[in-house]
């Protein structure tokens, strides 16, 4: 019993051991071979959904949607069918089944940060912003949680001119795709330890609306409002509000079944109306 529990309790030790490793492996950009553009872009566009606009609708441009660290849920439904109302060929980009990520998996692994950070999915990010036959005119970004995390990497690795990691190269002249930006859209990103965005000169980035949850469990609301505030020191232009009473994720229906969150139909209501006073500001 005793050989057992030691056993047990080194295999703990080696796990814990690893999944650090893992962790510190991201936070310093390390992702293992790098690939094309081309091919990351063969590997990732065909889960791509794209809605177009409305009819009736004046075309305005294109918008690009990234889902939380669990995949893609009915919120990125609802926002690329607000974003088409508007005028906007809305691109929803699932990361997750491209790499065979399922529901457990994304858990497990890209909620855990242990797999799929949010500079690494920059990449995906760079090669749809590149796309011209599905992004046509001026483009915004719509990242959630995770998503958002991804946008906030993507902005610091193109004003820095670094080549997002696993990608050997940018599939467009990073500058020229900041120009092609007319606004980012961050929902209750992520900016713990391991968000890299507070780096460079951030004067060249494209206005930016943080939206977060007062009350959220998962992402650090007050760490958000500290990097947006650092960030105005590098020339970004970002307005934050923050939602008294929210909880992260409050504009998804779908949860799993543990999730100890909720959706909350007013208060998505409310970032609706944000959201569209801030594209209109755009024009």
């Amino acid at each position: 019993m005793r050989l057992a529990l030691l056993i047990a309790a080194a295999l703990a030790v080696l796990i814990l051991a690893g999944l650090g490793a893992n962790t510190a492996r991201h936070w310093a950009g390390l992702v293992g071979p790098t690939e094309a553009p081309a091919l990351r872009r063969a590997e990732v566009a065909p889960f791509w959904s794209v809605m177009a606009p409305f009819p009736g609708a004046a075309e305005t441009g294109g918008a690009v949607l990234l889902s939380g660290c669990d995949g893609v849920h009915d919120n990125m439904d609802f926002w690329a069918d607000r974003l088409a109302a508007q005028g906007y060929r809305a691109l929803i980009l699932d990361s997750h089944r491209p790499r065979g990520l399922d529901r457990f998996e994304a858990w497990r692994l890209v909620c855990a940060g242990q797999a799929l950070p949010g500079a690494e999915r920059a990449g995906d990010l760079a090669v749809a912003l590149a796309d011209p036959a599905l992004l046509q005119g001026g483009r915004v970004v719509l990242g959630a949680s995770h998503g958002g995390w991804t946008a906030m990497e993507f902005l610091r690795l193109a004003l820095t001119g670094q080549a997002p990691p696993g990608l050997g190269s940018w599939p467009s002249d990073p500058a020229r795709l900041l120009r092609g930006l007319d606004g980012i859209i961050l929902l209750y990103p992520y900016c713990g330890l391991l968000n890299g965005a507070d780096e460079g000169d951030w004067n060249a980035a494209p206005p930016i609306l943080m939206i977060l949850a007062a009350e959220d469990r998962i992402t650090s609301a007050p760490a958000c409002e500290e990097m947006a505030d650092r960030l105005r020191g590098r020339g970004a232009r970002i307005r934050v509000e923050v939602l008294p009473g929210a909880d992260h994720g409050f504009d998804q229906r779908e949860r799993s079944a543990l999730s100890p969150l909720s959706f909350d139909a007013a208060l998505r209501e409310r970032t609706d109306r944000e959201v569209e006073e801030f594209l209109e500001s755009l024009n």
